[in-house]
């Protein structure tokens, strides 16, 4: 596979990333053995580059992917919701003990959102003191915010950014309002004329664009400012499908089947706020006993309403 600079990093990563987020307890739960077959069967085909998180609870899955040193070149990338410095700290510490690795390649602030750069002051503080101490290669934050893309491209310290982009613009927020793809790529493209390396996530929008697949990817992988696309991946299916699409053997008309998938509430990224619940045309959409959000598949359409209108993208579709 295809391999590019993130940014001033010098760090090398394949154009496509693996996602470890559907095969851990979040999603698919899959037990740990076979979520790092799936994650071994991309690497042994190329892929260089993998995206975790503290709270993804999918450490174990990495580690045994990447055994006794056969993939010893694999770039890593982890972050932390932590807020302040020791937190923070210890999220590093964390992860370069589950990982086995002295050296994390990259940690971020995770999912930072309009307002809280201030507020995670100590947390950023706490990266910057792991970079210089040789904790970690390079530092930065992941965001679904068009307002903390714009800022990341302003931080002097700041050696990557991970925004959420999509044909469809799902999921891109400005404040507390929806913002547009075009926004978003702008914001992006400020970060790459600053020299950040970029990466993307929700390139199908956390499921809801599969069924347009390569429209979807036609999209991230055409931006020059996106130096490699992050992409979930459930079954080593998904993974030749990704292949195919980057070697060009994919037929034109080709879209995976999604019929057998289904809508869910994410609970780890709910927020109760009714949005979903309002936009479902079925009444499919319910609260349950810890005030959040989940979908009753008998009555639930999969039409894909619910999706759009979530601001923190707990609407995925597997």
């Amino acid at each position: 596979m295809k391999k590019t600079l993130l940014g001033h990093t010098g760090i090398e990563v394949t154009v496509a990333g693996f996602g470890v987020l559907p095969i851990g307890p979040s999603q698919l739960a899959l037990p740990v053995e076979e979520g790092a077959r799936i994650l071994r069967y991309a690497l042994s085909a190329g892929m260089n580059f993998i995206d975790t998180a503290q709270y993804y609870r999918t450490y174990p899955y990495i580690s045994r992917a990447l055994g006794d040193g056969e993939f010893d070149d694999v770039i890593i990338c982890s972050k932390s919701l932590c807020g302040d410095y020791d937190g923070m700290i210890e999220a590093i510490m964390e992860a370069r003990s589950e990982l086995r690795r002295d050296v994390i390649d990259i940690f971020l602030m995770h999912e930072v959102r309009s307002g809280q750069l201030e507020k995670r002051e100590g947390a950023w503080q706490a990266l910057i003191d792991a970079k210089k101490r040789g904790l970690v290669r390079a530092i930065g934050l992941s965001t679904h915010h068009v307002d903390i893309t714009e800022a990341a491209a302003e931080m002097k310290e700041l050696d990557v950014v991970f925004p959420l982009i999509n044909c469809a613009g799902l999921g891109i927020r400005r404040g507390n309002a929806f913002a547009s793809r075009e926004e978003m790529m702008a914001a992006i493209a400020k970060c790459h004329a600053a020299g950040k390396g970029v990466f993307s996530m929700k390139a199908f929008g956390g499921g809801s664009l599969t069924a347009n697949y390569q429209e979807a990817l036609d999209y991230v992988f055409s931006k020059p400012e996106i130096d490699s696309v992050m992409i979930g991946f459930g079954t080593t299916a998904e993974v030749d499908d990704l292949l195919h699409y980057l070697d060009g053997s994919m037929a034109p008309d080709y879209n995976p089947d999604v019929s057998h998938k289904k809508v869910y509430i994410n609970q780890e990224d709910c927020e109760g706020c009714g949005s979903c619940k309002a936009a479902c045309p079925a009444g499919a959409i319910f609260y349950n006993e810890s005030g959040l959000a989940e979908v009753n598949h008998e009555k639930c359409l999969t039409c894909g309403y619910c999706s759009p209108v979530c601001p923190v993208r707990a609407v995925i579709m597997y």
